[in-house]
Formats: C-alpha cells, structure tokens, sequence
C-alpha cells in the first residue's frame, strides 16, 4: 500500500486536475486531437472522474481526474484504484497544503486489510508532488494506516495485550518510554475503575502509558478509550449492538495514530499517551448494576448501565493526566450512541471546556477535511448524573441527552485550568468511498494535528 507514493519519476503520466469550473480552460489548451477525444468521452469533471488520453502512438499520454470543493482531497481517493497501472505526475500547480491533502487521499485510498485474505492491490502510483511535505504526510499516513488496522483487526487478535504490544512498538520507533500496568497492580496502583471494569475478562486489563519529548517543553496528553470488546458487561448488548465491538478501541488507536504523527514531526512538546485497555467481558465477577466504584480521584462511582463501561475506564486515565497539569488534554472515545443519533457518522462530537481550544479544532477540521462538530458541556444537565448513592453515576436515567451527560462525567475528573477536549467518534466507515474504504478509520487525528503543530510545532 505503501508503493502508491514514489520519488520515481521517470516515465511518469501527467496527471491533471480539473474541476467543472476550469474545464473549458483546460480542453482549450490541449493539442486538437486531445480535446477532440476529451469532447468525444463526454468528460464532464465530475469529482473523482478520470478522463484517459491517449497519444498518436496509442499510448496513455496524460489523464484527468475531476474535483469539486465540496470533495476536495478526497476527489483524489480512488486514484490508485481507478487509473491504469503506472506512474503519475501532477500537472496542476498545487501550494504545500493542496499537494499534502491529495498525497494522504492517494495514499489512504490504496489501504485495505489483508491480514485475513487477499485484497485487490492498488494499480497506480503517485509521484510525490513537489510542493508536499513528503515525511509529515508519511508520517500521517502510516499512522492512520495502523489505526486502521487495530481497529479492523478481531478481538481474538487484538485484545488489551494485542494493543499494548503495538503501543510499545510505536514508542519504540520514535525513542519513546512505555509502561504498561496490568492486572491487580492496577489496584497497587490506584487505577480501580480500569480495574474494575475489566477484571470479567480473561485477559487481564492494563493501562498503557508512553511518554516522549522534552520534560520541560509544553505538556500534551492524549487520553484514548481502549476497550477491545464491549459485550455490554452483564447489561448485556443485543447480536445487532454487539458485531461491531471490536473497534471500540477505536479511540485508542486513533491516538496512536496522532502520537505518530506528533512524534514524526518533531514538535516540541512532551507527548503522553494513556490508554485503559480492557474487554468488558461477563463472567461471576463482573461488575454489576448499581455496584459502586471508587475512582483514582477519590470520587465514587454508581454503575447504573455496566455498558456504560468507556467512561469509567476514563475517569482513571483522565484523573492521571489531570495530575500533571497539563497544557492540553484531548481524548477520544467510542463513547455514546447518542452521539452518532445526533450527529451520524461523519460528524464527531467535540465538548471542550475551552472556547479557544474548540474554535481552533472546529476552523481546523474544515480546512483539512476532517470535521468535527460542537456540542455543549451544558452545566444544566449536570444534576442529571447526580447518584444516590455515590458521587456520581455513570449512566442517568432517561435517555435524553446522552453524549453531553457521557462529556459532564467525564469532565468530572479532569483538573482545574487545564484545556481539555473530548471527542466521540464512530471510528468506522460505515460504506466504502473515494479514500475511506468500510471499516475502522481514525477520526479527527488530522485535526487534532493540525491544532498541536500551529501551538507547538
């Protein structure tokens, strides 16, 4: 997959792109017999559409893919997979961020998963284009390729070990330190809630923990749900509910996936990842309904649904975090159903507690194709994960409001003054496009990226 971008220019096919509104420009500046058989194939620009110029010899002499602004990059994700076999070479002058977007598109487009059968690969190349950043747009890709295939990878190889050994390879390759802590040193520890929620399986849970970067340079924390199964816990889910569960460690991959990207880069920051990976599994010691939890924090936790199992392994990682002090923390998270109703599968939820920090997410998310959307922490319906019993409980009754009540329990347990964002995501495709095959994806990594790299790059 990687092949699809090469430095090999040589022999490489022009490749233009052209949209509806430079057509005519573009035909009337090709040779007569060229825009004669443009005319004669009724190439329209339609985003994604390739056109196939032949020369006199009969061979491909250029081709032509469609764009439109409302596709942009992504008008460029089926190239590898819809040209003829051989190398290309954009003809259309690009600046350094148009060039970078397209490069990802191409890339990204070429990925499927064969760990289990063989996929069709990818019949053409791209040459870098010349205004690209070559390693961050690597970079990038290579790690949005590995959240890819985490998430797409089944629970029976990819349980909470599976996803601490990829953890630890990652930070081996960049230098990074790792720890992870597991099973009832979680409780030595004072994890409880991670504990708690994963101590059903028989694969025991563990909180992975990479650092990286200057001690004294910006603190960057990134928090990512890792819950490798989730049946539901003894609220046991539906068949329909249940088949798609093992990407719901998909905020722990996606950030891996950022982490790459941050450390790749160079930025100057100190990077720290936590990641509570468990299966919430059922068996006799299961956590139950209305059993309470007493968090890393102090705060105790009711559990009032056991599939409301993402935000507690959080509490423990976001109180962690908290501890440092941080000078941003983002999370991601496969939190809420409520979300996804709310906002479908395209539209992350963002909650942040800093009005800045979410105004640069929601500007950069636009620019770069990776949208986000906004919802409130919305202090009115704090009472509404007030317990009885605890200090607080994990799944309120009624049903309305779901991922903004999932954002207030969460919020419970990040410090004071400390710039926080929250984002609940699918992580999947639910159908194939142009650069975005069905299956696990990492949403909002390129934002996120993007807002790291302009504070601290």
């Amino acid at each position: 997959m990687m092949k699809v971008l090469t430095d090999n220019a040589t022999g490489a096919i022009a490749l233009y792109a052209v949209s509806k509104d430079t057509l005519a420009e573009w035909k009337n500046a090709l040779p007569g017999p060229a825009k004669a058989w443009v005319d004669s194939t009724g190439f329209e620009a339609g985003s994604g559409k390739v056109c196939l110029i032949p020369g006199m010899d009969g061979k491909l002499s250029a081709a032509a893919i469609g764009t439109s602004a409302t596709d942009g990059m992504w008008s460029f994700g089926n190239g590898s997979r819809d040209l003829p076999k051989g190398s290309y070479k954009l003809a259309t002058p690009m600046d350094a961020e148009d060039a970078n977007r397209v490069a990802l598109a191409w890339g990204l487009g070429a990925y499927s998963f064969g760990r289990y059968k063989e996929t069709d690969a990818p019949k053409a190349n791209l040459v870098w284009p010349e205004t690209a950043n070559k390693d961050e747009v690597q970079a990038m890709l290579d790690g949005i390729v590995l959240a890819r295939d985490l998430i797409n990878t089944p629970t029976e190889d990819m349980g909470p070990a599976n996803l601490a050994e990829a953890a630890s390879n990652l930070a081996r390759r960049h230098n990074a330190g790792f720890t992870v802590t597991v099973g009832d040193d979680l409780l030595q520890n004072n994890y409880p809630s991670i504990h708690a929620i994963g101590r059903a399986s028989d694969e025991a849970p563990r909180l992975i923990d990479i650092v990286w970067g200057e001690p004294n340079a910006p603190k960057v924390t990134l928090c990512g749900k890792g819950v490798c199964f989730d049946t539901g816990g003894l609220d046991i889910k539906p068949s329909s509910g249940m088949k798609l569960m093992k990407k719901d460690m998909g905020g722990g991959a996606g950030v891996l996936a950022l982490a790459n990207a941050v450390m790749a880069a160079g930025l100057k920051v100190r990077l720290r990842v936590l990641i509570p990976a468990v299966e919430n599994a059922i068996s006799g010691n299961a956590v139950r309904p209305l059993d309470v939890i007493k968090a890393r924090s102090g705060k105790t936790i009711e559990i009032g649904n056991t599939d409301a199992e993402g935000r507690v392994i959080l509490a423990d990682a976001l109180a962690e975090a908290s501890s440092e002090q941080p000078d941003l923390l983002i999370d991601f998270a496969t939190l809420t159903g409520a979300a996804r109703v709310a906002l479908g599968a395209d539209l992350p939820a963002l909650f942040s507690n800093d009005d800045t920090l979410a105004d640069d997410l929601l500007k950069a998310g636009t620019r770069v194709q990776d949208p986000l959307w906004r919802l409130p922490l919305w202090p009115g319906y704090r009472k509404m994960i007030d317990s009885k019993t605890a200090d607080i409980t994990n799944a309120p009754e009624g049903g309305f409001a779901g991922a903004i009540t999932a954002a207030l329990f969460l919020q419970e347990f990040v410090g004071p003054n400390i710039p926080w964002a929250h984002v609940d995501m699918i992580a999947w495709n639910q159908s194939n496009r142009p650069g975005r095959p069905e299956g696990g994806e990492a949403q909002s990594v390129r934002t996120c990226f993007e807002v790291i790299k302009a504070r601290y790059g």
